[in-house]
């Protein structure tokens, strides 16, 4: 259980090491308020295209 319980906690650890500077920098790059700009890009992107069951 202890095995365990420490593969998980070095899981962890090594995953917050690895992806933590990445998502920082993604924080600071596309602030919150850039956020609705980006989510309405999404969905006019995603609306826009063509309907692939077209005949």
């Amino acid at each position: 259980m202890f095995l365990l319980l420490f593969f998980v906690l070095l899981i962890q650890f090594l995953t917050y090491w690895i992806f933590e500077p990445f998502a920082s920098f993604l924080e600071y790059l596309l602030e919150i308020r850039l956020l609705p700009i980006i989510a309405l890009i999404g969905l006019i992107f995603l609306f826009s295209t063509k309907n692939v069951e077209q005949n």
